[in-house]
């Protein structure tokens, strides 16, 4: 078959413009900055139910990430492991968000020394309502975004398509910022 350029050009429109509106729809699921949070609970690596509302006080850096053991989810979550400290002093707490079980979670942790809290959303409950769940090559795995939750439970920064390298100073300088 021989297409015209235009008939190329016409449908690479239509691509473009059904891949953006695909990515506003995903955005658009995700609590804006200025909203109230929304409350979940998950089991932690430790096995034990952890909701959302038990950090009232503090602030939360909610992160999700694709994949427990995974080169980027590794780097990110040591960052945050190295600057555990600075996020205690400004009151911050980390939860780690993936489809991963429990028991891969443990396993993450004592592999790589880690001692925040890693939850599990292997029913892929709590992702979608974060407008942070994706499709890899048709497994359903989080996408790598992260919300910084007030301490009364008000959204205050979203971060996109997160750059695991730098993340956690990103999140810190932020923190900085409104306290």
């Amino acid at each position: 078959m021989n297409f015209g350029a235009d008939r190329i050009l016409a449908c690479m429109k239509l691509f473009l413009s059904l891949l953006f509106a695909a990515s506003f729809m995903m955005a658009a699921d995700m609590p804006a900055e200025g909203a109230k949070a929304l409350d979940f609970t998950l089991q932690s690596q430790e096995g034990k139910s952890v909701s959302l509302h038990d950090f009232a006080g503090k602030w939360v850096v909610l992160y999700f990430y694709p994949k427990d053991m995974t080169q980027g989810c590794t780097i990110e979550a040591h960052n945050f492991q190295r600057d555990l400290a600075q996020y205690d002093k400004k009151n911050a707490v980390i939860l780690g968000v993936s489809e991963d079980t429990v028991d891969s979670h443990q396993q993450f942790c004592t592999k790589e020394s880690l001692t925040f809290k890693l939850l599990a959303d292997d029913k892929h409950e709590v992702a979608p309502k974060y407008g942070s769940l994706t499709d890899y090559n048709g497994m359903k795995i989080a996408a790598r975004n992260t919300f910084l939750i007030d301490p009364k439970g008000v959204v205050r920064k979203v971060y996109v398509k997160v750059n695991p390298n730098p993340h956690s100073e990103e999140v810190l300088a932020a923190l900085s910022q409104m306290r």
